[in-house]
């Protein structure tokens, strides 16, 4: 039996190493990295020396979330703010698998088919976001959401923790 690959593991570890490229250019906390398939199977990931235990949980969360809504977490984010009732609930349904902050952007090919997901976790949600859409940008391919967070570079984890 031959199966269609849509994301090859090659393309996935190249956006991994990209991601953390993008990572360490830029001088972010160390971070931990996820590609799931248009299936949520995991791919790759690599986690950076120093990352904490929950890294992976929160990265894959990110991704396998965006996965599941069929949008970026931080599309997420945004629509599910205003709706906590309906956001808690999207958790308890996920099993606590969804995790609804930017970090975790999907993979389109060049047609707009939704191939994967990456997630990624360390830094602030807009800078783990940024690493992520240049990533799959250098591999060739398209994100969702298709624009960095204009404010990326400002964001700090004070501003989360005003914030949430």
């Amino acid at each position: 039996m031959k199966l269609a690959v849509t994301l090859p593991l090659a393309t996935a570890a190249s956006i991994v190493d990209d991601a953390l490229l993008a990572a360490r250019q830029e001088s972010l906390l160390p971070t931990t990295v996820v590609v799931l398939d248009g299936g949520g199977k995991l791919l790759a990931m690599k986690s950076e020396d120093g990352s904490g235990l929950l890294r992976f949980d929160v990265a894959f969360g990110k991704a396998w979330g965006a996965l599941g809504m069929g949008m970026s977490s931080r599309l997420i984010r945004d629509r599910l703010c205003a709706r906590p009732v309906f956001q808690n609930s999207l958790i308890a349904a996920s099993e606590g698998q969804l995790v609804p902050v930017p970090g975790g952007v999907l993979i389109e090919d060049k047609d707009g088919y939704t191939i994967g997901a990456v997630g990624i976790s360390g830094d602030t949600s807009e800078k783990d976001e940024y690493c992520a859409i240049t990533a799959i940008r250098k591999a060739g391919l398209h994100s969702e959401p298709k624009n960095i967070d204009e404010n990326w570079r400002t964001s700090t984890l004070s501003d989360h923790e005003k914030r949430n």
